[in-house]
């Protein structure tokens, strides 16, 4: 019971301190992005697949991807852990996603699209569920499948991305069949 009281009462002091600080502000030395990637929830995410897509050997533009995070922005996959006893989140920056995933992408093809979008967004806040598809190859079958579920803000200028956290498909999670099909009014 003193564990539950001492976490609401940290939440509610980190609250009322948030409150209390001016908002953060990107990082100076982050690369303007091109206003069509950040015009519009929809653009974003498809410069987010657009970059990180390509045959093997050819360069990402990692700018452009750096210029689509806000400055605290945050990778999280969703991974097994080394015991095998459950699954964990890896925090990553920009800058470490791009040191891990670059030598990659030196190597083999990438090609990652969305298959369906589910947006959910209220004035300056978004989330987008994005069921994606990995490939080695356009038009090969996917080798994996998953979800990103992308959250994002707009400064009133454009749109940011502030985390993006994905949790791949497996046998024993596979993926819902309403993920795999853009959204009705039913949904």
């Amino acid at each position: 019971m003193k564990s539950v009281v001492l976490i609401c009462a940290l939440l509610l002091s980190t609250m009322g301190l948030a409150q209390t600080q001016a908002p953060s502000k990107p990082a100076e030395t982050a690369p303007a992005a091109n206003p069509a990637d950040v015009k519009s929830i929809d653009s974003i995410t498809n410069a987010l697949y657009e970059v990180i897509s390509g045959p093997a050997g050819q360069k990402r533009d990692w700018n452009r991807f750096r210029s689509l995070f806000w400055k605290t922005g945050k990778l999280v996959p969703i991974v097994a852990k080394p015991d095998k006893s459950g699954y964990a989140p890896r925090e990553m920056t920009p800058e470490e996603f791009v040191a891990h995933v670059d030598p990659i992408v030196e190597k083999e093809p990438f090609f990652e699209n969305g298959v369906a979008n589910r947006v959910e967004q209220w004035t300056r806040i978004a989330n987008v569920f994005s069921t994606y598809e990995s490939r080695r190859a356009k038009g090969e079958k996917p080798f994996a499948r998953g979800i990103n579920t992308i959250q994002m803000f707009n400064d009133g200028q454009r749109w940011w991305i502030t985390s993006i956290m994905w949790q791949q498909e497996s046998e024993q999670d596979p993926l819902p069949a309403r993920m795999l099909k853009a959204p009705s009014f039913d949904d």
